[in-house]
């Protein structure tokens, strides 16, 4: 068992070992969570300061360790910003090769800007031309003043037990959710029975602040190695798929592909997983086994440019191409919430009051 599975064990586990594991890292959460509560006080009481930026700012952030769908959400607002006249860039801390890259598939229109430094960041966006800024995973970075905070709670991995570090996933606790402007429950794979859950238990933490439901559906099938080639999700159903993945919360992915009725066998790696020629060369002389082999947008950004590996290549090599299974945005509930927020994004930054964190 690899480190990260025993992490995803103690966090996600409902037997006894787990359990027991939480119990004991309890003096660790306890010291990670006064940490971070000492943190907001002296940021909500101006201790600890804040920049105000030279365009607007809005944040796509949540409060667990990744999994959430924050890249492609904050490629669809980045998207939705464009749409309505503004110019947005995405602005990223530059943390795995592979998400810089996935905003640029996604909205080739739309500036990236990788910098460790957010406000720097949003200031080189500023010079390029500029009207608006998309951080993407920005909640905790309280340094640079926002205009809208929009957060995501993933149903599909949602648990009522909401541990902070080392613990569980959580970051901060669930009243954190106060100082969003807007709520949104991501699920891939989630029934609406547990995305009701999580609704009434974020009304609870944060009754104040409006909530919506997004659900990141599989769209079509595209070839990793060239967009124009394209095939529909039907061809899955009853294939037997290899499917790749080196991202958060893989299990939602390999649900999405098993409700297809599609025969999954599984290859994982962790997240932001950078793929050494030896593991594309072994995935590939695997993959003439399989109808099809399938990973995510996150991963074919990394694998297309080299798929097949040249050290795979061989008199009679049988590789399959590989493909990614593309994402559509399907908001469920609450749209007119989402609506405001961009509209009022768009507009003059004169009149309006924009958030401290």
């Amino acid at each position: 068992m690899s480190a990260q599975d025993v992490v995803q064990r103690i966090w996600y586990g409902d037997d006894k070992l787990a359990a027991a594991s939480r119990l004991v890292l309890l003096p660790a959460e306890r010291l990670f969570g006064g940490v971070v509560g000492l943190r907001d006080i002296l940021y909500d009481v101006g201790w600890l300061p804040t920049q105000e930026a030279a365009i607007p700012v809005v944040s796509i952030g949540n409060l667990t360790v990744g999994g959430t769908g924050k890249t492609p959400i904050a490629a669809w607002v980045a998207s939705g910003l464009a749409a309505r006249g503004a110019q947005p860039a995405v602005v990223l801390r530059g943390y795995g090769e592979d998400e810089p890259l996935v905003h640029e598939r996604l909205n080739p229109s739309i500036p990236v800007i990788v910098n460790p430094d957010r406000t720097r960041a949003v200031a080189i966006a500023a010079a390029r031309g500029a009207t608006i800024a998309v951080l993407d995973d920005a909640f905790q970075h309280r340094a640079i003043r926002r205009d809208a905070d929009l957060v995501l709670v993933s149903a599909d991995r949602w648990t009522p037990d909401v541990r902070v570090l080392p613990a569980g996933p959580w970051r901060e606790p669930l009243t954190a959710l106060r100082r969003a402007t807007l709520v949104i429950v991501t699920s891939r794979a989630a029934d609406a029975q547990r995305v009701d859950e999580v609704h009434k238990a974020l009304a609870v933490a944060a009754p104040a602040v409006p909530r919506l439901s997004v659900r990141l559906s599989l769209a079509e099938l595209v070839r990793a190695d060239d967009d124009v080639q394209r095939r529909p999700l039907d061809e899955l159903r009853g294939a037997k798929v290899l499917a790749v993945a080196s991202i958060a919360d893989p299990a939602s992915f390999l649900a999405q592909l098993r409700a297809l009725d599609a025969v999954v066998e599984q290859r994982l790696f962790r997240d932001h997983h950078a793929f050494s020629d030896e593991e594309i060369v072994d995935i590939a002389s695997q993959s003439a086994a399989f109808d099809y082999v399938v990973c995510t947008l996150k991963d074919a950004v990394k694998l297309g440019p080299r798929w097949p590996c040249p050290k795979a290549r061989s008199p009679g090599s049988l590789e399959r191409p590989l493909w990614y299974v593309s994402q559509q945005v399907m908001v469920e509930r609450g749209v007119g919430g989402l609506e405001h927020v961009l509209d009022e994004l768009v507009r003059s930054r004169s009149g309006s009051s924009p958030t401290a964190g």
